[in-house]
């Protein structure tokens, strides 16, 4: 069994179960076990459960199981259940690079993005096993506490990007200007939400999020108007693949002037950035504003690494590539 000694949500010190906070903001006050009743291979085979992972997970990608909570115990919801929940347990694909650590990678990641920069993310925390296997869970936005739905559609879907016309790397296909565009079309206090995704932009930059697609973007409909749903999904990729600056091959427009940086090296450095919020309709000064946040790696991102549940070794890799990326992006351009 797992020995907590940080609470598994918020990642503060002290505490060997979830934290008031977490418990508040996770699990709407009720508190709840951090240790799972059950293993996941005894679920992975049940029909019922079959099905309703099909109904939230996109076929061969990472597992989804849907969940709830119940008498405090995180458990597997039945197929006529409402889940509330979505537990990620680690990717069985062994060509991962430590697979077992993206569970606490993608917890840290998404911890990171909302203490220390203040971006809207979906609640989340881990979970463990009876064997010590860490499973990252997150409650659902698009369910309410009534156990409506909200509808929520994917950027792949509002652009039009599909396997029929794209083919099978169709989420992968296009620029985040493909996204702004579509913001722009479809929220009607666009430029909010166009900083909140200006913004995701850049961190997933410099945490080195390299599956940041079309899908792990989304519009969430409140009332009668479309907002830019909270972050999801957000992980260190590079740890475990070899993979691009971007989860976009167009990376961020085609109708950007690359500075010399970007040209030479094949990165971008902040002034690519700036030229893209102007690209996307965004005002300079605000597009300063939120980069000046990124020319240094914050205090609290540095306690959160070493409070988070990677192993020591994922950690120094952890900082080790947020510094190379801020290097990067603070480069002057000739």
């Amino acid at each position: 069994m797992v020995d907590i000694q940080c609470c598994p949500s918020s990642l503060d010190r002290g505490y060997t179960t979830y934290c008031p906070n977490a418990v508040k903001s996770l699990f709407n006050g009720v508190k709840v076990s951090p240790y799972l009743d059950f293993e996941l291979e005894n679920v992975r085979n049940k029909q019922t459960i079959i099905d309703a992972m099909h109904r939230i997970s996109v076929s061969g990608v990472q597992e989804k199981f849907p969940a709830i909570v119940d008498s405090g115990h995180i458990r597997i919801a039945e197929d006529n259940e409402q889940s509330t929940y979505i537990l990620k347990p680690a990717p069985w694909d062994e060509t991962l690079r430590e697979r077992k650590q993206i569970p606490a990678n993608e917890h840290l990641t998404m911890q990171i993005a909302f203490r220390v920069y203040g971006i809207d993310t979906a609640a989340n925390g881990l979970c463990f096993t009876k064997k010590g296997q860490m499973v990252y869970i997150t409650r659902r936005f698009d369910v309410l506490p009534n156990g409506s739905k909200l509808l929520m559609e994917d950027f792949a879907s509002v652009i039009g990007k599909n396997e029929g016309e794209t083919g099978k790397e169709f989420k992968y296909c296009g620029c985040y200007e493909d996204i702004a565009i579509a913001i722009r079309k479809n929220v009607s206090a666009w430029m909010v939400d166009m900083e909140k995704f200006f913004e995701l932009v850049v961190y997933n930059y410099i945490y080195a999020n390299g599956d940041d697609h079309f899908k792990n973007f989304s519009l969430v409909l409140k009332g009668n108007d479309y907002r830019l749903a909270p972050a999801y999904d957000l992980l260190n990729t590079s740890l475990h693949v070899n993979g691009e600056d971007f989860g976009l091959d167009g990376g961020l427009s085609p109708n950007i002037f690359k500075s010399d940086v970007y040209d030479q090296s094949g990165h971008p450095c902040r002034i690519d950035f700036v030229r893209f919020g102007e690209q996307i309709g965004l005002r300079l000064p605000r597009i300063n504003r939120i980069l000046d946040k990124y020319m240094s790696l914050p205090e609290l991102a540095v306690t959160l690494i070493g409070n988070s549940f990677l192993n020591d070794k994922m950690k120094r890799l952890y900082l080790r590539t947020v510094n190379e990326r801020i290097a990067r992006f603070v480069r002057v351009s000739d």
